[in-house]
């Protein structure tokens, strides 16, 4: 069960839920709501919340959320902390959102290395919330703030904060690397003052841009409506507005990814070489999407490490931690 110091601490938190066990003997995962009470923006947003399995017959744990009405940070605490923290965001077209409450290969790899690890439920813009495309930047925003705010508490450094984003994940976490300070919602807690930038990012397989010929049709029609304007596209389009200040990237895909076309790693990484943001762009030979964690024979595949060791290079490392501005 969890510590019961630890979870007096969190309930007695203001304006926050606490990490919740989710079952008996699953004493490393535990769950909380990213809000306090409803999610800003929601007058116009009446359609039920639903889970669903992603292959119908398929494992019970492999689920996908639509219309997710109240967003959730599922935690997954390692045996022996190392003293850094990544979040993780799941993709899904911007139609759906691929997350187990069961966690998953990803975060108990890098839990198992002594990683405090977050998976990220949030919002989608094709309901009718005020924010429109930007409501997953406002969970995104609100998941890394209070991440920070539990640093002390889970035994981690809130200046070695991590995301990796997969997917549609991966527009999510372009989006939280490029406009963290962007105020995209009022502040509902203390919690809210702390800074969203992330120390490092990883961007697997990403939806980037929204310009043709390379935009992911479903992610853009989901996020802008089904004809959007050229100026919603160019601001809703990564590559186009990385700022100076971006943290240290990581973007991978394989050469023939046959959902999002490779052109948008691309696009990512040369304008985060352009804007001298330190980068690394890995195309793997292939027509996969979504590539798996491991093998069929349970190796390691490449871009977990590579990813790995990058986000250590650049702070998630104890001799690399940064300080947030």
């Amino acid at each position: 069960m969890i510590d019961r110091r630890l979870f007096l601490s969190l309930s007695a938190a203001a304006g926050t839920t606490a990490f919740l066990p989710l079952k008996a003997g699953a004493f490393d995962l535990s769950i909380q709501d990213l809000w306090p009470g409803d999610p800003p923006g929601g007058e116009k947003v009446t359609v039920p919340e639903d889970v669903v399995l992603r292959h119908p017959g398929g494992d019970p744990n492999d689920t996908a959320f639509l219309h997710v009405r109240k967003p959730w940070l599922l935690l997954r605490r390692p045996e022996k902390p190392n003293g850094a923290a990544v979040l993780l965001i799941p993709g899904g077209g911007y139609v759906r959102v691929a997350v187990s409450k069961a966690g998953g290969d990803i975060d108990a790899w890098l839990a198992s290395l002594g990683y405090t690890v977050f998976t990220m439920d949030y919002r989608l813009p094709g309901d009718p919330w005020a924010a429109g495309p930007e409501v997953a930047l406002q969970d995104a925003q609100r998941a890394m703030r209070l991440i920070r705010s539990r640093s002390q508490e889970l035994g981690f450094d809130a200046n070695r904060v991590g995301v990796m984003g997969f997917s549609a994940g991966g527009h999510v976490t372009g989006l939280l690397a490029t406009r963290f300070d962007k105020p995209v919602y009022a502040p509902v807690d203390a919690a809210d003052s702390l800074s969203a930038k992330p120390t490092v990012a990883a961007m697997c397989y990403p939806v980037v841009t929204m310009m043709q010929p390379y935009a992911h049709q479903q992610s853009m029609h989901a996020a802008l409506g089904a004809n959007p304007t050229d100026d919603a596209r160019q601001a809703n389009s990564i590559e186009l507005h990385v700022p100076a200040d971006a943290p240290p990237t990581f973007v991978c895909a394989t050469t023939n990814d046959p959902v999002v076309p490779h052109q948008n790693a691309m696009l990512m990484f040369d304008a985060l070489n352009m804007a001298k943001i330190p980068a690394e762009l890995h195309l793997y030979e292939g027509a996969t999407h979504g590539f798996p964690l491991k093998d069929k024979q349970g190796n390691l595949l490449p871009w977990g490490p590579q990813a790995l060791h990058f986000m250590q290079k650049h702070g998630l490392d104890a001799n690399t931690g940064a300080t947030q501005s």
